[in-house]
């Protein structure tokens, strides 16, 4: 007799993609109840003469086709564009207490932000407040604080080029480098480890060159929930015979097997396309180790090739002319014992050995990643492992090969392009003084994790969140929670009510923007804003949905407002002639930062334009001046790791959520429906520990020692096909059991994707 499974979890075996996403598009539209242009909203999406989807930074075709968008972008469009609605009328029903007993899902899902708010701590409430007085109260309490650096700034990536260049400029004129934004809880990583190989915090692939690629490393993501416009890219590229190699912890649905919506045949025979043509289920936090291997297994065979009068299976010109750091690498990777790497990785010899064989005989390589292989306590390490591999054949700067970091939000490149860094460094402060007439502190600010030790320490006494949902996505959430309470000044900029708004301070104001589908008119007109993708293009987006409220402002004018309010007119800055026109803010990019020389000419061609990425074309903008080799150093494991019972735990998102926004409780192609209290095991981490399917479990978090302080109760553990030692759970759920301090010492990136945990019986 079969045993019965959990409530909810159940086998889902269809192929990614298909009629499970139509079905789904559906049911979204349903249950957001949007506004009746919803159909057309989704035609418009990702087209030239459209607004650019809000959800993932997958760039797009150049021939657009009449559909731009998958099912989670329609999910973020619909999400944005729902006919619900909070206003006054919805607080007065609703203390903050009450709504902070409801989940993050419920809160979200209540609808678009209509009126500024204030908290009233006598009613436990928000109230109305108008913009005018908003603004004062804002301006008196950044003022108000002796120090500057005594305030926080957070940015999600969702703002646009325009909205993060007026906030940098305004934070940068009040005088702090505080700029705390989503980039270092994702692809920090990317942002410090790159530049110091290639010269460039990006990655150096354009769409086309998948068009010329001979083989794929996909090492660390799942596209399928988090960039599944990208599935149209594989499914081509594996349907033309190119290997795409994937290397994951968990078996993940639309990396095995996909179909296309566009795809009249597939759609009509029910059939799919295989995505991976091999499959790496590499242990969570070994995939340094595997790197390690895979190279090793590449300098074994140069060296068996070279004994044997063979070619070199290396590009040594390449080597020679353009990098530097080469024989410390092969030092390294060849004091690496296969018995460790192989421990480490959970990998066997020969799966390493026959992925170093598809790269040796694949002349293009691309690697794409993602925050599997940020989201580590060595994730910058990780990062330049990829670069060590690609550089050993000569595979960046080449047609059909290079590095492809696959970003998360819309526009999450494009702040860093635009300013928002907690490191200006000499270019950005020489251009912000050319354009502005004035010179900004150089030093150092606070990143997401700083920022947050900052506030619970009380260090830090304002916090203003331009979007996103910061004390809910940063680890450790109980002492974050109590430290945002100590504030004596938040402030949020938001389309949609979230919990970090009801984590009031003494004085807590909720701002409603206008989103990316609204029509954005100033004094000059409708406007449009920019953003740029995960491969540095750069286009237009033009929303035109009538906003929810007509006391809805744009994201760039509530920052020139505040800045008015605080800042009055020192510097000269002309904050209403850049929000007459955006067109000017455009301007004032460009004179800042060079590299957006004719922006405003270049953005209105369909597509828009590339930045430059001088490693695309081999010029490296190092200290050394060429690509750098780095050495890793040894697989020590963290010590906390040899305790007994210790596993690793990694966060997932969900197949109804982006980031912390929960759209539905289904995890479909993982076969959990209407929950997200789980957490997967393996088999023999079950049978070890005395667990069974369907046992309520609680999840500890570990410091030093047996020291346990996090502790996420109540889950249900399911089985699930992935490599024993570690488990994973839903993010930001999870993040309880994970400390502040777990962190990359590099970058600064939270371990999301590494912590230890032990797994008990619930008590």
């Amino acid at each position: 007799m079969t045993k019965k499974r959990p409530d909810g979890i159940r086998a889902y075996d269809e192929p990614a993609g298909g009629w499970g996403a139509l079905k789904a598009v559906a049911a979204t539209l349903k249950q957001q109840q949007v506004v009746v242009q919803a159909p057309f909203t989704l035609l418009k999406a990702n087209q030239p003469d459209g607004f650019d989807c809000p959800g993932c930074a997958w760039p797009d075709p150049v021939h657009t086709s009449a559909f731009e968008f998958c099912e989670n972008g329609a999910k973020a469009i619909t999400w944005e564009s729902t006919s619900q609605r909070v206003g006054p009328e919805f607080f007065a029903q609703h203390t903050v207490t009450e709504l902070l007993t409801w989940s993050d899902f419920q809160l979200e899902n209540q609808g678009r932000l209509t009126h500024p708010m204030l908290y009233d701590a006598l009613t436990d409430r928000y109230v109305p407040i108008d913009w005018s007085q908003a603004f004062e109260r804002i301006g008196a309490g950044l003022r108000d604080l002796p120090d500057p650096d005594l305030a926080e700034f957070y940015t999600s990536g969702r703002a646009s080029n325009e909205a993060a260049f007026m906030y940098q400029l305004f934070i940068r004129a009040y005088g702090t480098n505080n700029f705390p934004d989503c980039s270092n809880m994702c692809h920090e990583a990317t942002s410090v480890g790159l530049p110091l190989a290639i010269g460039v915090g990006k990655g150096t692939v354009t769409l086309e060159d998948f068009d010329h690629t001979d083989a794929i490393i996909s090492i660390g993501h799942n596209p399928g929930t988090n960039h599944p416009r990208m599935m149209t890219t594989l499914h081509e590229a594996s349907r033309r015979g190119v290997p795409i190699i994937v290397i994951n912890p968990l078996k993940e649905r639309a990396l095995e097997r996909f179909a296309a919506p566009q795809n009249p045949i597939e759609m009509a025979t029910f059939t799919s396309t295989p995505i991976a043509s091999a499959y790496h289920q590499v242990k969570a936090g070994g995939d340094l180790a595997a790197l390690k291997g895979v190279m090793k297994a590449i300098f074994t065979r140069q060296d068996a090739a070279l004994c044997a009068g063979l070619p070199s299976l290396l590009d040594d010109d390449f080597i020679s002319l353009h990098t530097a750091g080469f024989d410390d690498v092969k030092a390294d990777i060849m004091e690496s014992e296969w018995s460790q790497i192989c421990r480490k990785s959970g990998l066997a010899q020969e799966a390493l050995e026959s992925i170093a064989d598809v790269y040796l005989n694949a002349k293009r390589v691309i690697i794409c990643y993602g925050m599997g292989v940020t989201q580590h306590s060595i994730g910058t390490k990780i990062v330049q492992q990829l670069v060590n591999l690609l550089l050993l054949r000569g595979n960046i700067g080449r047609q059909g090969a290079g590095l492809c970091p696959l970003r998360g939000h819309s526009n999450v490149q494009g702040n860093r392009t635009v300013g928002i860094t907690e490191i200006p460094n000499r270019a950005l402060l020489d251009g912000m003084e050319r354009a502005f007439g004035f010179r900004p502190k150089a030093k150092k600010g606070h990143n997401a994790v700083e920022s947050i030790e900052a506030i619970i320490e009380g260090r830090s006494k304002a916090l203003v969140c331009l979007g996103g949902n910061l004390a809910v996505a940063m680890s450790d959430p109980d002492a974050t929670f109590e430290g945002m309470r100590r504030l004596d000044l938040a402030v949020h900029l938001a389309t949609k009510l979230n919990r970090s708004h009801l984590l009031t301070a003494k004085i807590s104001l909720i701002l409603p923007v206008r989103g990316r589908t609204d029509l954005d008119t100033q004094a000059t007109g409708p406007q449009a804003l920019t953003v740029e993708d995960s491969m540095s293009m750069v286009h237009a987006s033009r929303g035109f949905l009538n906003p929810p409220s007509e006391l809805l402002k744009s994201e760039p004018d509530i920052i020139a407002c505040i800045a008015k309010a605080t800042l009055g007119d020192k510097y000269g800055i002309e904050w209403d002639e850049m929000i007459a026109n955006y067109d000017r803010i455009r301007d004032k990019i460009q004179a800042v930062f060079p590299e957006f020389y004719d922006f405003n000419a270049r953005v209105r061609k369909p597509g828009g334009f590339r930045l430059d990425v001088p490693a695309s074309r081999r010029e490296w903008r190092t200290k050394s001046g060429r690509a750098n080799f780095f050495a890793a150093g040894g697989l020590e494991e963290d010590q906390r790791m040899n305790e007994p019972d210790v596993l690793i735990l990694t966060t997932l998102r969900s197949h109804g959520q982006y980031n912390t926004t929960v759209y539905n409780l289904d995890d479909r192609y993982r076969g959990v429906f209407g929950r997200r209290d789980i957490v997967f095991m393996s088999k023999t981490d079950m049978v070890s520990r005395g667990l069974q399917e369907g046992d309520v479990v609680d999840v500890l978090g570990i410091e030093s020692g047996s020291q346990t302080t996090r502790r996420a109760t109540g889950l249900t553990a399911v089985e699930y096909d992935m490599p024993a030692g570690m488990i994973a759970g839903y993010y930001p759920e999870m993040n309880k059991v994970i400390a502040l301090s777990d962190y990359d010492a590099q970058s600064g990136t939270p371990a999301y994707k590494g912590a230890p945990v032990r797994v008990q019986l619930a008590r």
